[in-house]
């Protein structure tokens, strides 16, 4: 087998390419992740990227929670598949084999294999985006456990007096750090989008589009002081939970990536100064924290999932 058809599925996108044994991404496509109640139109939306596609195998990165044994997916950012039989329903559609995983195992082993974190003897890759996912490899092997679900760092419990998450606890990491919880940290605490110099006459609050991480990044570069107190106490957050991780499997190497992640020094600077100022033992003030290399990791790492399987 030469190239996988390799699919990466989350809240924002869908993204989806063939892919060889070398990483080579060709035919590379992406839409957005339908806003609906209905399964169907999110299945539909996903059939409709894959209908020009073809390979021997399907490998899938999805957001979690998810079954990868029994096939199902339930993304917190995606509510209309709750125990959505992914597998099953792409092997009717497309007459092929399907593997599953989460779509930061996916990430983590893309950026293993190729990108920041090549030659990490135990690497915790993050998607710092809609959500928080994360995926472990150690010792050069992908971890799962016995639900499919280890590495989920963006449900680390970090404060239980916290905000309330979408997973139903409270304090997690993704509470703080994702996203959509930056910007309504910061819309709490009266950030407001400032229109472009030159812009024509302001739309009517009831018709303007809701405001972004990318927004809040692009204040936070101006030096708007409740964008940059919003990524920062992102930052710490993000920092507290790497380092819990950290400090039970022994990490030597964080990669992380997604759309707050493409914010580069916005995030990366004073999640590096919370991560110096909470590490107290030894072996976790070597840790490297590391932006990622791959713009399509989340693709390549589902090729490298159906590889290896």
């Amino acid at each position: 087998m030469t190239e996988v058809l390799a699919l990466d599925i989350g809240g924002t996108k869908l993204a989806a390419g063939l892919v060889g044994r070398d990483g080579t991404v060709r035919a590379h496509r992406v839409v957005p992740t339908p806003v609906t109640d209905d399964p169907e139109v999110v299945f539909g939306a996903l059939l409709d990227l894959l209908a020009p596609l073809d390979a021997p195998v399907i490998g899938v990165g999805s957001a979690g929670p998810l079954d990868p044994f029994g096939g199902t997916v339930s993304p917190l950012n995606t509510p209309a598949w709750r125990e959505f039989p992914l597998v099953e329903r792409l092997k009717a559609a497309r007459g092929r084999p399907v593997v599953l995983a989460g779509d930061g195992h996916c990430f983590a082993l893309a950026e293993h294999w190729l990108g920041a974190g090549r030659g990490s003897a135990a690497l915790l890759g993050m998607v710092v985006s809609t959500g928080v996912g994360g995926g472990l490899i150690l010792a050069g092997e992908l971890i799962l456990g016995p639900s499919g679900n280890a590495g989920h760092i963006g449900h680390a419990i970090v404060d239980p007096a916290g905000p309330a998450c979408a997973c139903g606890s409270r304090g997690c990491v993704e509470a703080y750090s994702s996203g959509p919880s930056l910007v309504r940290w910061a819309l709490a605490e009266g950030w407001v989008v400032a229109p472009p110099s030159a812009a024509p006459p302001a739309v009517p609050a009831t018709d303007a589009p809701a405001p972004t991480a990318r927004d809040l990044a692009a204040a936070a570069a101006l030096g708007d002081p409740i964008a940059l107190a919003a990524f920062d106490r992102g930052a710490r957050a993000l920092a507290a939970g790497i380092l819990s991780a950290a400090s039970i499997v022994d990490l030597d190497t964080v990669v992380i990536g997604g759309g707050v992640a493409a914010s580069g020094p916005i995030l990366f600077d004073p999640l590096r100064r919370w991560i110096a100022e909470l590490a107290g033992l030894d072996f976790l003030r070597g840790l490297r924290v590391l932006p990622a290399e791959l713009a399509d990791a989340g693709v390549i790492g589902a090729a490298a999932l159906a590889f290896r399987r």
